[in-house]
């Protein structure tokens, strides 16, 4: 069991290694909206929630085809892979990378490998459920797909879009701060309270 963890230990730090690699020219940017995403000041949730407001009226406003914010999104992408290399070292300057960056960086690179690792598993117990137990698995795919299909059809698609990236940009500030922690354990000690008083009344 030791040597089988300390193998994907290995594996995590070879990947997080070629993932730092691979993202060294965006090490200030990644850095800059890491410190956005945890809410450093307490004016980050409130910027993040008024862009994202501004983008999605704007998207709403202008009302593009679905083939124009595909080819709009991926242009932008690609002028940002372009130009986030070569800006990037003028406006944050390379000279300004400490130890102590370099070590974030280093974390949210592992962060990021952890992810990917986590959403791997996911996928895999999946497949084994629908080796497993095929019934099961159908039953729960199909409720899970129709309850998401019922949500889409009774909410507006972009609304919809926007409360789903909204929550994604605000999860970490969330984590980080204790609040989901803090809601989750609420939510926990009043599901408790209902189920003691459930079995009161059956007793």
């Amino acid at each position: 069991m030791a040597e089988g963890d300390n193998k994907s230990s290995n594996v995590i730090a070879q990947e997080t290694a070629q993932l730092e690699e691979q993202l060294q020219a965006w090490g200030e940017v990644i850095l800059a909206g890491d410190r956005v995403l945890r809410w450093e000041k307490p004016w980050f949730p409130g910027a993040l929630v008024g862009a994202t407001t501004v983008i999605f009226l704007l998207v709403y406003y202008l009302d593009p085809s679905v083939l124009t914010g595909l080819s709009c999104t991926v242009m932008l992408l690609c002028l940002a892979d372009y130009l986030v290399p070569t800006l990037a070292p003028r406006v944050f300057g390379s000279n300004k990378w400490t130890t102590e960056q370099q070590q974030r960086f280093h974390e949210i690179c592992g962060n990021l490998v952890k992810s990917q690792k986590k959403v791997v598993g996911w996928w895999k117990r999946l497949c084994a459920l629908k080796e497993e137990k095929p019934k099961m698995y159908f039953a729960s795919v199909i409720s899970s797909l129709l309850a998401v299909a019922w949500i889409g059809q009774q909410v507006h698609n972009l609304f919809l879009t926007y409360l789903i990236v909204s929550f994604l940009l605000l999860l970490p500030g969330l984590n980080q701060h204790g609040i989901i922690t803090k809601y989750a354990a609420m939510a926990k000690r009043e599901i408790n309270k209902l189920l003691k008083q459930k079995e009161k009344k059956n007793e």
